[in-house]
């Protein structure tokens, strides 16, 4: 392991210092499990347990040997479906920024290769189809590597997630969490209701009321912090919560629509193409052909 002094940053994570490729890890339970963004890129390999995955304002499933790709600033959190267990590790993450490839690349021009990988990143990226045993024992060598050993064995790990068609981007919008702790808090209570509501009628008024603004306040403050209107930051949770159940489950799309919260078929059907590109239907078929093997699912 490398000697490099190690500092805690206010998120409470661990960061190696003049490090381009850094790692962490961690078990369950752990003070790291939270809703949290920071600036770096994280490449999440789940190693043990299954639960709920989120990264903005997507909503899945998560099992050992998922590997997610998650862009600076963008919140993200694995939830274990059973709390009480305890695992040494659940989640090994190799950590990087984006001035090392950027400024990088002026010198090393090859290094562009990873760029547009890195743009799609702020969506979050999940990948399929990757060789789980490969996975872990490259997880493994970063980890107990340093320096331009560590570089030289993460770089075609990178390489190769940026060459490949099987993946799928997550989130439809970047939570910008500034550094601003309070900020923060607030925007954190609003999407921690958010995504354990949906399903329910929420108003912008009461969601206000929460944080202690005015709905004219919230209303600026939200749209400043996400990009996005409050409603539509509720539809995309709901869309994203409908994509996971068209995918796991044989429910008709009319039970699903009622189910992630919408109250309306014929709205649910328009805001879910405005979202994904196509119907309800059409997402399910793609679903089904992708996890048969025949196609990858980018959009």
């Amino acid at each position: 392991m490398s000697t490099t002094a190690k500092r805690i940053t206010p998120e409470y994570e661990i960061v190696q210092d003049n490090e381009t490729i850094r790692y962490l890890e961690h078990g369950h339970p752990s003070d790291l499990i939270r809703w949290h963004a920071h600036d770096d890129y994280e490449l999440h390999f789940m190693v043990e347990t299954s639960g709920k995955v989120f990264v903005g304002d997507y909503i899945g499933n998560y099992s050992p040997g998922q590997l997610i790709l998650t862009g600076p600033r963008l919140p993200h959190n694995w939830i274990c479906q059973n709390d009480k267990q305890s695992v040494e590790v659940r989640d090994m993450v190799i950590r990087f920024d984006h001035e090392s490839f950027s400024n990088g690349m002026k010198i090393i021009p090859e290094l562009a290769e990873v760029i547009p990988m890195l743009a799609r990143a702020k969506s979050g990226i999940e990948f399929f189809d990757l060789d789980h045993e490969y996975l872990k024992e490259t997880f493994q060598r970063v980890r107990d590597s340093s320096g331009l050993s560590r570089l030289i064995i993460a770089l075609p790990l990178l390489q190769k997630l940026a060459k490949t068609p099987d993946y799928r981007l997550l989130s439809t919008v970047q939570i910008d969490l500034k550094s601003n702790e309070t900020l923060q808090r607030k925007i954190n209570t609003v999407v921690d209701h958010v995504t354990q509501n949906y399903n329910h009628d929420i108003t912008l008024s009461s969601v206000a009321g929460l944080i202690g603004m005015s709905d004219s306040h919230f209303s600026r403050f939200f749209k400043k912090a996400t990009g996005n209107r409050f409603i539509e930051f509720v539809n995309r949770v709901r869309i994203s919560r409908a994509c996971s159940l068209l995918t796991e489950t044989d429910q008709q799309i009319a039970t699903i629509c009622f189910q992630v919260g919408f109250n309306n078929v014929a709205n649910f059907n328009r805001r879910f193409h405005e979202l994904k590109g196509v119907t309800p239907r059409d997402f399910r078929i793609q679903s089904n052909i992708r996890i048969e093997g025949s196609i990858p699912m980018n959009h």
